[in-house]
């Protein structure tokens, strides 16, 4: 499998996964016209949709790229109301296989009660939509803290050279933050190092790992929901 990483809007990220035949899914089409550049650009078969949440700046393509390409949308259960031409409801567990691609639904709310995330576990990759970021998660829209908490610790129990593959680049900024709570942290340090590598080579700072983030991200590092809370909140207002 190919990733293809598509900057979209301002700072989003939408995601192409290619298997060895030219098919592939698209995760969080923010806008059409990026992803069906790429697309045209390399002749791709664009066959599914996979939209992690429902915000407009993750689903803003799903109908012009369903019209085009006839793609199969497939999102959360309880959010059908809420995803544009949603095809396929999947669930919290669930593995979710078609064509060459499998991939297990990870229920994570906080951000919205709807969040799920794709875990392509043979592979080793995991597209966490607005709950994790690199060095950061995503604000506290419709959940709770506790859920976000709880949904944090579900990927960081998951392989530690998991790819992480998020919603956003909002890596440096978050850096600073981290940084400012966590200022003896040497893997931390390193990883501004290289996040500003990245950077001036006007190049991506996804996908992270999920060995960086446990080692780097003050999120995951909270050791409970109180120390967590006090975090987001303070993010909130950074």
């Amino acid at each position: 499998m190919i990733v293809e990483i598509i900057p979209c809007l301002q700072d989003n990220y939408s995601y192409l996964i290619i298997d060895e035949n030219n098919n592939a899914c698209v995760i969080d089409p923010s806008e059409a016209k990026p992803v069906i550049d790429l697309v045209e650009r390399k002749k791709i078969n664009l066959k599914y949709i996979l939209n992690t949440h429902h915000h407009y700046d993750h689903i803003g393509g799903n109908e012009e790229l369903k019209k085009k390409y006839n793609s199969i949308v497939v999102g959360y259960k309880d959010d059908a109301e809420r995803i544009p031409g949603i095809n396929v409801l999947v669930e919290n567990n669930q593995v979710w296989k078609n064509d060459n691609f499998e991939a297990k639904i990870i229920h994570i709310p906080g951000h919205t009660t709807g969040h799920i995330s794709f875990h392509f576990f043979n592979e080793k990759l995991i597209f966490t939509g607005d709950t994790l970021f690199s060095l950061g998660c995503g604000k506290i829209f419709e959940g709770t803290y506790q859920e976000m908490f709880e949904s944090l610790n579900k990927i960081k129990s998951l392989p530690a050279d998991t790819k992480i593959y998020c919603g956003h680049e909002y890596t440096l900024q978050n850096s600073k933050f981290c940084i400012k709570h966590d200022p003896e942290n040497t893997n931390l340090q390193n990883k501004i190092l290289e996040i500003a590598k990245k950077l001036e080579k006007a190049q991506p700072t996804i996908p992270s790992t999920l060995k960086d983030e446990i080692e780097c991200n003050i999120f995951l590092r909270a050791k409970n929901v109180e120390s967590f809370s006090k975090l987001r909140d303070l993010k909130d207002n950074f």
